[in-house]
């Protein structure tokens, strides 16, 4: 009779036990508070005085309860630690010298779905006790997968608010751009971009600030992602202000270097070059801040040169330690090709760079054609050059031919 009444109480407390944690996460209680009703269902009405419990969590086992335990143990076990043996149902735990699992009595593994996502270690109150382990697997199982489905909706949560995010970079970023670009017999502008992913870290502009003077530029910010777009956004509103307070050209990029370097700190940098041609002087000036130096294509010499003339790269340092700006005069019939180090970086299938002097051997037979056809053969080349391999970075080319 005494032996009933104790199954009888046993069974109440279990069923309390169960309601309890059922409860709690029918009522969306934080992982904090299901963990802790848990650990007291256990040590309150499960007879145990000890616990450990081990949640997997990014291939590894994160210890989530210590509870009544004396020795050492680890604060995360490794995957690779644990050995799990289907076949005979027992589990082979590798601990590093220090840690012990020894004062505590027996594991329950915990799966669902055929994968292990815990491992909970018990110690009974007394040695006359006899653990319902199957009711305490039961329940750890519950309370496992209640933090598993919490953690997935997390994740799903977390990358909506980031695809979210990511889309609206991604249309920051295309307000950058010129929403036209000039084709007129005077100036003819074409540009090729593909982002390496939604959001690019390479930008490129084409101002025509009076009749006679028009400014170009392109840029490659360090890093991707939102944090890019919203630099390169900032830097080309302090790039189009001190375009409109008529600086000149050495304070622009000095002031450029300043504002990047202010807001970053020096953690961030950019590599820009800025073009300056004046129709009616016909003189060009630009200044390369650590960009891959664009092209210069005279047509009726039929000559190519590198534009390297500048400075160091903007953002890294508060002050320019030098700077230079490049001049070229008596240019009337001209092309320069611009573009940032996804074009030269593209790899084809034998891992083989497409390289500066290979483009630069291209423009040279290309020289003095329409941008839309130069362009339109460019990407064919690149094409049979990588043919599947995608891109490792953010590929941009402006072509601009005066005349």
């Amino acid at each position: 009779m005494a032996q009933d009444n104790y199954k009888f109480q046993r069974k109440e407390l279990e069923l309390k036990a169960l309601l309890e944690i059922t409860q709690a996460i029918n009522e969306n209680q934080p992982e904090a508070v299901l963990i802790t009703i848990f650990k007291f269902t256990c040590l309150v009405h499960l007879e145990i005085k000890a616990l450990i419990l081990y949640v997997s969590k990014d291939g590894n086992y994160e210890r989530r309860i210590s509870h009544g335990v004396k020795a050492k143990t680890p604060s995360a076990l490794p995957a690779s630690w644990v050995l799990d043996d289907k076949e005979s149902g027992k589990l082979s735990i590798q601990l590093a010298e220090g840690y012990s699992f020894e004062e505590l009595e027996t594991y329950l593994p915990v799966y669902h779905k055929d994968q292990m996502l815990a491992i909970l270690f018990l110690k009974r109150k007394s040695a006359a006790v006899e653990l319902d382990l199957n009711f305490t697997q039961a329940l750890a199982n519950i309370l496992v997968v209640a933090l598993e489905n919490k953690r997935f909706a997390r994740r799903q949560l977390e990358q909506e608010v980031l695809k979210r995010e990511v889309e609206i970079a991604s249309q920051v970023q295309h307000m950058l751009f010129p929403a036209v670009l000039p084709d007129s017999d005077r100036l003819k502008a074409k540009v090729t971009y593909f982002p390496h992913s939604m959001v690019g870290g390479d930008y490129y502009d084409l101002i025509q600030k009076t009749k006679d003077k028009v400014y170009f530029c392109i840029a490659d910010v360090s890093g991707k992602g939102i944090s890019a777009a919203l630099l390169m956004s900032n830097f080309q509103a302090a790039l189009r202000t001190l375009l409109r307070s008529d600086a000149d050209f050495e304070t622009m990029v000095r002031q450029l270097n300043y504002t990047l370097f202010d807001n970053t700190k020096g953690e961030r940098f950019i590599t820009f070059f800025l073009g300056e041609y004046d129709f009616q002087t016909r003189q060009l000036r630009f200044v390369n801040a650590g960009h891959n130096p664009p092209i210069l294509c005279r047509e009726p010499e039929g000559q190519t040169e590198l534009l390297e003339a500048g400075t160091t790269i903007l953002g890294a340092f508060e002050e320019l330690p030098f700077l230079e700006i490049g001049k070229r005069e008596n240019l009337q019939k001209f092309t320069i090709h611009l573009y940032t180090d996804g074009l030269t970086e593209s790899m084809n299938p034998e891992e083989e760079e497409f390289g500066e002097d290979r483009f630069r051997t291209f423009v040279n037979d290309h020289s003095g054609i329409n941008p839309e056809d130069f362009h339109q053969e460019f990407m064919n080349l690149m094409g049979e050059f990588s043919k599947s391999i995608p891109l490792r970075d953010d590929l941009t080319l402006l072509s601009l031919r005066f005349d």
